[in-house]
């Protein structure tokens, strides 16, 4: 695998991961009961959008190891 297609494919693997973390531990305005006047009530409380590009990281490269270490050693 040359070295930009695997930054392509972590690039993709990051993305999708992502989607699949973002709606962890999201509590609305409306579940917690403090809207705030002039925001949607769906709007997250706390997204911790920090912690979740942190696990994001992690998970993605722990996913395209094992992709690397499947081309490389199955095929």
């Amino acid at each position: 695998m040359t070295t930009p297609m695997a930054i392509a494919i972590y690039f993709t693997i990051w993305w999708i991961v992502l989607f699949a973390i973002l709606p962890w531990g999201v509590r609305s305005q409306h579940e917690t009961g403090d809207v705030v006047a002039g925001t949607d009530p769906g709007a997250p409380v706390a997204p911790r959008l920090l912690i979740k590009a942190v696990a994001t990281t992690i998970v993605a490269a722990i996913l395209f190891a094992g992709l690397w270490v499947f081309m490389e050693y199955a095929a």
